[in-house]
């Protein structure tokens, strides 16, 4: 037993020595962020966005990270309110955080543009779309296209395949970066067919919005088609009261709306609507399929597609990390790689930072996405 003891002390000392050298050289995790609407009426966007991020962060780590080093997720809830966001900006920036993903929504990526660009740190979004930063040479990238493509594509789609003539929209004032340009785009397109966009009704989405009255404007003037370009809870409503009014008009909306939310809220007056997206729900690839199946697991629910822009925007900061060079920047190493693996699609970002993918239509069929074109 002396023996014993005699030996186990030196022993014990060497793995005390050794634990305390390799606590010494353990590498430090490298901190990314996320910003996004967590709550309220647009979470369904937010969530969905944070959980693919995180799902995508989980899958690094356990394949050993960027050069041995873990990844760390830092999530912040914006509140779809400037303020809050550009607070948030400002607590990543001061902990020296240089790949934010996010934010979710046009207007929230607007309102914090101009810490970013004063800044390192550069603002790699799933999903804003506005063509307000279309084309600048800035810090902020995305994964997706702008509005003009979705716009285009859906115009395109009610004029030559649906044979519709006249629309009535109605969109959110509140997040007018992305609705008003998204408006634009496809009233634009439509018009340069031949169509016509009869009426125009905006509001700010809030609680306390109610939705007869807009509706009862836009069915008075007879419209073919109604667009509605808002949030998911906002266009369930709205469908809503169409139905109740006009069982037949002729529904499109844009795809900030496409969310399982959408078809939950909104019931059997959602079937039939029509969406441009870039999410194609009947992809069989296995890659889509293995990230659906690793998503549902995880969270217990669809990703959508904010869950896939999500995941495909960490793809790519994650993939630039581990790419990067010394002395050479984050946005730099995304530019001069251009071409990125995403889940169903390549994503290739150009020099502006804005991305190029294939839109798709989709239309809703006993509450699903099914794509058509």
């Amino acid at each position: 037993m002396r023996r014993f003891r005699q030996l186990a002390a030196p022993i014990l000392l060497l793995l005390i020595v050794v634990t305390l050298f390799t606590g010494c050289r353990e590498k430090q995790p490298i901190n990314i962020g996320f910003i996004g609407g967590i709550s309220g009426r647009v979470a369904d966007l937010g969530v969905a966005g944070r959980n693919g991020v995180m799902l995508a962060v989980e899958e690094k780590n356990e394949a050993g990270g960027i050069h041995g080093r873990p990844v760390e997720l830092l999530a912040a809830d914006d509140e779809q309110n400037p303020e809050t966001a550009q607070m948030v900006i400002d607590r990543f920036l001061k902990e020296h955080i240089e790949l934010i993903i996010g934010p979710m929504t046009s207007s929230m990526a607007m309102a914090v543009m101009p810490q970013i660009n004063a800044s390192k740190a550069i603002l790699l979004s799933p999903t804003v779309t506005t063509t307000d930063l279309q084309a600048k040479d800035d810090n902020f990238l995305r994964v997706i296209s702008t509005t003009s493509d979705y716009s285009a594509k859906s115009a395109r789609f009610q004029f030559e395949k649906l044979g519709y003539r006249t629309v009535a929209a109605i969109y959110d004032s509140g997040n007018s970066s992305y609705t008003e340009s998204w408006y634009n785009g496809f009233r634009n397109t439509f018009e340069k067919l031949g169509g016509k966009v009869v009426k125009t009704v905006t509001f700010k989405s809030s609680k306390d919005a109610t939705f007869l009255q807009p509706v009862r404007e836009m069915l008075s003037v007879k419209p073919d088609l109604i667009l509605i370009i808002t949030n998911a809870v906002d266009s369930a409503l709205i469908c809503q009261q169409i139905r109740k009014l006009d069982p037949k008009v002729g529904i499109a909306m844009s795809e900030w709306a496409s969310t399982e939310r959408f078809t939950e809220l909104g019931g059997k007056a959602t079937d039939g609507v029509v969406v441009a997206q870039f999410l194609n729900r009947n992809d069989t690839s296995d890659r889509y399929q293995k990230f659906l199946s690793a998503y549902r697991k995880r969270f217990s629910q669809e990703p959508g597609f904010a869950g896939l822009a999500g995941y495909d925007a960490a793809l790519v900061g994650l993939d630039a990390l581990s790419r990067r060079k010394p002395g050479t920047s984050l946005k730099d190493t995304i530019l001069r790689t251009m071409k990125f693996q995403g889940v169903q699609q390549q994503i290739t970002i150009d020099r502006f930072g804005d991305a190029d993918r294939k839109t798709f239509v989709t239309r809703i069929s006993n509450g699903k996405y099914v794509t058509v074109e």
